[in-house]
Parts: C-alpha cells; sequence; structure tokens
C-alpha cells in the first residue's frame, strides 16, 4: 500500500494537480489512507482520509496518530451516493485537493508493475510459478500479474477472494456475484476496477474466515509473524496453489497487514467468539506465573 500511495502522490505531482502544501484525500478501509499519509507528511501535503466507521479503532487512531485528518462515514455499498469511496470522491472537488482514488487510478498498478514484480523475478531468480493475492483495489495482483506474464506467459496468476466479494464468481463463471460474508477488512471487490482491466487471470480461491485466521494465528505462534486477516487469505490462497500445482514449484504471495492493526477483532477471543471462529487457545490462556510479591512495610 505504501508504494501504491507513492506512485499515486508523484503521478499527480508530475500531472501538476498536486501543488505544494495541496491536500490529497482518500477513500480507504485504512491501510491505504496510512500510506498516503507517510507519503504526503514526507513530501509536504496534507491528507485527508475517508473511512467506513466499521473499520478497526486500530487503523482509525494510527491515521490520526500519523496527522490524517479523519473523516468518518456510514458503511453502505458501492452503489449507495455516500458510500466511502463517492463522497472521498466528493469531497476531494468540494475541498479543491487531489482525489487519490486508488481502485480506479492506475498509478497504483503501475507501482507493482515497476517494483514489486521486478522484485519477485530478481529475488526467485526468474523461477516462479506461481502467484497468489486477495483483491481490494485490484493493484497489487494487476500489477504483478501484467509485469510477471509479460516474462513468462505460463506463470499462474491466482485471486484469493475472501467470502462476500464477488470476485472469485467473475473469474470463474463471468458474472459478479457475492455469497457469504467476511469479518476481513479491506479486501473483497464487487466490480471490475480500472485496475483489473485488462489482466489475466487463470484461477480464483474462495477463503472463508475460519481458514484464513487459522493460518494468520498459525504464522504468528509459527514463525513469529504477526498479520492480518488479508494475509490469512493471501497466504491461504498460495497454499491451494500450491497443492494444485504439485511439488517442485514456487508460490509467491504477499504478506500486506500487520496483525496489530487489529487487535481489537481478530485477536479479541470475545469478537471471535460473537463471529463463530476459531479462538486459539494461547490467545486466551491464563497465567501459570506465579505472585512473587514482597512484602513491604508501611
Amino acid at each position: 500500500k505504501d508504494r501504491a500511495a507513492l506512485f499515486i502522490i508523484k503521478d499527480a505531482v508530475a500531472r501538476g494537480e498536486l501543488k505544494p502544501g495541496g491536500a490529497i484525500v482518500e477513500g480507504t478501509a485504512g491501510n491505504t489512507g496510512i500510506g498516503i499519509t507517510i507519503v504526503a507528511n514526507a513530501m509536504g501535503f496534507k491528507s485527508v482520509i475517508v473511512i467506513p466507521e466499521t473499520q478497526s479503532q486500530e487503523k482509525k487512531d494510527a491515521l490520526r496518530q500519523l496527522g490524517a485528518e479523519l473523516v468518518e462515514v456510514p458503511a453502505v455499498p458501492y452503489k449507495n451516493p455516500n458510500n466511502y469511496v463517492k463522497y472521498s470522491g466528493r469531497l476531494a472537488k468540494a475541498m479543491g485537493g487531489v482525489w487519490a482514488n486508488q481502485f480506479d487510478n492506475v498509478a497504483n498498478r503501475q507501482a507493482h508493475i515497476e517494483t514489486t514484480a521486478p522484485e519477485i523475478w530478481s529475488q526467485t531468480n526468474g523461477r516462479v510459478d506461481g502467484f497468489v493475492s486477495a483483491v481490494g483495489s485490484g493493484g497489487t495482483l494487476a500489477g504483478v500479474s501484467l509485469a510477471l506474464k509479460a516474462r513468462n506467459k505460463n506463470i499462474k496468476i491466482a485471486l484469493a477472494d475472501p467470502m462476500g466479494a464477488a470476485l472469485f464468481s467473475y473469474y470463474k463463471t463471468g458474472e459478479l456475484k457475492s455469497e457469504g460474508s467476511s469479518i476481513t477488512e479491506g479486501i473483497g471487490q464487487g466490480r471490475i476496477t480500472k485496475n483489473l482491466e485488462g489482466i489475466e487471470v487463470d484461477e480464483a480461491f474462495q477463503i472463508p474466515d475460519d481458514e484464513a485466521l487459522t493460518i494468520a494465528f498459525d504464522l504468528l505462534e509459527h514463525e513469529g509473524l504477526c498479520m492480518g486477516g488479508s494475509t490469512g487469505v493471501n497466504v491461504a490462497g498460495a497454499i491451494r496453489l500450491a497443492r494444485q500445482l504439485g511439488p517442485g514449484h514456487t508460490i509467491v504471495t504477499v504478506l500486506c497487514d500487520y496483525g496489530t492493526r487489529y487487535a481489537s477483532k481478530i485477536y479479541n477471543p470475545a469478537f471471535l467468539r460473537s463471529k463463530n471462529l476459531p479462538v486459539p487457545k494461547w490467545l486466551e490462556a491464563a497465567s501459570t506465573a506465579p505472585k512473587v510479591f514482597e512484602e513491604v512495610p508501611t
């Protein structure tokens, strides 16, 4: 998300839209907004972030701590004119600011064409057989797939989609159709964004929350990586593609979100139980350490 934010802002500057001291406005589930705010701060711009009020408190706190002006709006579908994406576009116009428009601004996917994909190619010595990613704006999946396919058309590109999103159905049947729901934030798309236009997706996997969260918990317990639900979805998709292709293949995905930004949700036993999701034993284990206070004279 930080790469996309940098490319979006640099593109707006290059086109003369974003002037010194100007404001950049974005509608985001949080993580792109954090990237926008970090880059805007470094380059001397103001950031105004529109976020659905249902997103985690940790992401909202991070945005405020970084200096963003935060605008919370009700979580409503994209077809509603007050959806956070559409609201941010109108707000940018009303403020005389620049709308980042991550979903339909192809500077987003260009970041991954120019940086992420070449790094994957270089670090695997060109021996990559598959790439898997979930979709929020589509920038990562689109940019990496376009650049990798240009190097080797036989590389398999797979979508990992949470329940409730419509792209699994689209890439399987050609119809945008959603099924179920998910607690994951920032991924799951119901339309073909500009970033997704013209890409080739070879496989699609639908990942339920319990599968994604089990993987996220395993990453923390066994690998020391505290990641969020989107990462769980990505790794679940990578495992599925690996099983499909068989031993000896190299599958790449992205660990794209910190678990610390979801402490009140996916690392909260009460929240998990309320959603009938698995709770790892270590997350609610009682302390076994003895109390060793010494008596102190009053």
